[in-house]
């Protein structure tokens, strides 16, 4: 990977919305050269007019605060991704294709791209897509399990970080290259661990457990107040939780059915925010940086219309392929459906789009942790057996 004169990573940051702002104020603050890129300059002019980003922290905390200068605020891909090293892709997981488009023709070799986060299969659709386009460089896809920031515009160039979480698990595609990937982020981001892989990574995505099955258990709350409730607190009553954990149940058993032990919601609560209880109603209650937090002001709102068909549907997807049922995920998709008058299966990540189907579980296994060859090697044996490679007559 290439450095700078001050010997750190330059870093370009996909996407200006609440989590992208944030991000790159942060790491242009901590002194990393760093880009914008925005598929409308209309988000972009403001940030123009100022000269960057003003990045506010709640009082007395460490991270750094103020106006950050960027060197770079841009709607052309080409000019946002020169001579950058790391790309922190933060746009919604419904994006992530059109963002592996539109940076496939300016990938380099040693670049690292980091989803953030991936949701439930965005380093795989990435990656599928990069492959589609026949990019060559040899570049590493990873993702984050969530995101790093509890984080929220204020103004057009003007951004709050309420929270940063502890600890966030990265993975790379294949697994093997985790390692390069974390030692280049460590020292902006110390946060990011090692993740075992994109699999474990994205059935981890807890935000699929919360976000979709709160906002369509309180569609009613959402229309007639416009989301003036907390929606962590309020919107999750005991009967709530109880639905919650079941879907949790069913993304854990589709996790084991492919091999990986995935986290359970009450524990994440523990390991992302420190917030303890002996249920998942008690722990999320216990957690600090959930309060304050209203709802959405109307039901077509990214807890559906991104979790949905980017975390609910490929878990459904995937445990179709391996056998296993998600009676309640699929409710939830069929009532977020009939609320927003849309069809999410047909556009979501299914295992077709992944580039997973008609892989067998081993080979699904084989691409997540070493990498592509190994399951064309085998692919490959197979056709030319097909085409009449003559076998080996066994002696007698």
């Amino acid at each position: 990977m290439t450095t700078n004169t001050h010997d750190r990573p330059r870093f370009c940051v996909l996407g200006a919305g609440h989590g992208g702002t944030a991000m790159a104020a942060y790491l242009a603050l901590m002194g990393y050269p760093t880009s914008l890129y925005n598929r409308s300059e209309d988000r972009l002019t403001p940030m123009k007019l100022l000269g960057g980003i003003e990045l506010i922290v709640p009082e007395g905390d460490a991270v750094p605060h103020g106006t950050a200068q960027l060197n770079c605020i841009t709607t052309d891909p080409a000019e946002a991704l020169q001579d950058v090293d790391i790309l922190m892709v933060a746009v919604p997981a419904n994006g992530h294709r059109f963002m592996a488009e539109m940076c496939a023709p300016h990938l380099r070799d040693g670049q690292i791209i980091v989803l953030n986060p991936g949701r439930t299969g965005g380093a795989l659709e990435f990656y599928h897509v990069l492959r589609q386009h026949k990019v060559t460089a040899d570049v590493i896809v990873a993702e984050a399990q969530t995101f790093i920031y509890a984080s929220r515009c204020i103004n057009p160039a003007q951004v709050q970080i309420f929270r940063v979480k502890n600890t966030i698990p990265v993975a790379a595609l294949p697994a093997y290259r985790t390692p390069e990937v974390i030692k280049a982020l460590h020292d902006a981001f110390p946060q990011f661990v090692p993740g075992d892989n994109v699999i474990k990574t994205s059935l981890d995505n807890i935000g699929a457990v919360f976000h979709p099955a709160v906002t369509v258990l309180n569609s009613a709350r959402i229309e007639s107040t416009h989301g003036e409730f907390e929606f962590y607190i309020d919107g999750v009553t005991e009967s709530v939780s109880h639905v919650l954990e079941t879907i949790d149940a069913e993304r854990v058993a589709v996790a084991a059915a492919m091999g990986f032990n995935a986290i359970t919601a009450r524990q994440w609560l523990y390991v992302a925010y420190d917030a303890a209880g002996d249920t998942l109603h008690h722990a999320m209650r216990a957690n600090p940086g959930y309060y304050g937090i209203k709802g959405p002001r109307r039901v077509d709102h990214r807890y559906l219309n991104e979790d949905v068909p980017m975390s609910l549907v490929p878990i459904t997807s995937l445990g179709e392929m391996l056998g296993v049922e998600t009676p309640t995920i699929r409710t939830i998709i069929h009532l977020a459906c009939l609320l927003n008058q849309c069809d999410y299966c047909a556009e979501g990540r299914t295992a077709e789009r992944l580039g997973l189907a008609g892989l067998t579980l081993k080979q699904i296994r084989q691409l997540v942790l070493e990498g592509l060859p190994a399951v064309r090697r085998r692919g490959a044996a197979r056709k030319g057996a097909r085409k009449g490679a003559r076998p080996r007559r066994r002696s007698r």
